[in-house]
């Protein structure tokens, strides 16, 4: 029989579909249930407008192309970065921003660590505060308005696929970023980081809570 497999490569190739199959609905389908991984972790909540319109041009962006935001439960990482990253703060993020790529440090953990003054010189002219950065520069973020429009539609596609988006929350939308620009979003996205999660019994969240 295993003569006969390795001979026909159309048979071969849909039992090896099969057997990934099976194998990824193993691994992935008890995690559905798990309440670890999803539902939010303590203290995290859906991102505010500023904030969800600043993850927008995070992404849009490419920084997640340098920058991970998945600390491993490994002493040389939580050392440098802080507690391990678990599922629960993950859950409102579509797509989550894990990566492995790390040109740059992982941001994680780096909501309050630097001050918004920071934050904008170092969007701005990354070498004026990190002389050896190899890190872009995004001037025109600081010129580009946020759209509330678009950012109001974007909330109620997220409202439908499950985030608890209040009405009122999602109507005042472009109120809540008249004015800011792109830079101040992303601003805002970044100092949320890890700031959210009270980090309560990570233990219990470590099984669900490993990328």
């Amino acid at each position: 029989m295993h003569e006969k497999i390795e001979k026909n490569i159309g048979v071969m190739a849909v039992l090896i579909v099969l057997a990934i199959s099976i194998g990824g609905l193993v691994e992935i389908v008890p995690l559905m249930f798990k309440g670890a991984v999803v539902e939010p972790a303590p203290g995290v909540e859906v991102y505010s407008p500023l904030r969800l319109a600043g993850r927008d041009v995070y992404v849009k962006e490419g920084c997640y192309n340098c920058h991970s935001q998945q600390v491993r439960p490994f002493r040389s990482e939580t050392e440098r970065y802080g507690h391990y990253s678990v599922a629960g703060e993950f859950v409102y993020d579509r797509p989550f921003q894990w990566g492995s790529k790390r040109t740059g440090p992982d941001l994680a953990r780096v909501g309050g660590r630097y001050s918004d003054d920071w934050h904008y010189l170092h969007l701005t002219d990354p070498r004026a505060v990190v002389p050896d950065s190899n890190m872009p520069a995004y001037p025109w973020l600081a010129e580009k308005m946020i759209d509330g429009t678009q950012l109001q539609k974007n909330m109620r596609v997220l409202q439908m696929l499950g985030d608890p988006y209040e009405d009122d929350v999602i109507d005042g939308a472009p109120q809540a970023v008249s004015g800011k620009t792109e830079l101040d979003a992303l601003v805002a996205y970044l100092q949320g980081l890890g700031t959210e999660w009270t980090g309560q019994n990570p233990g219990a969240e470590m099984a669900g809570g490993r990328p």
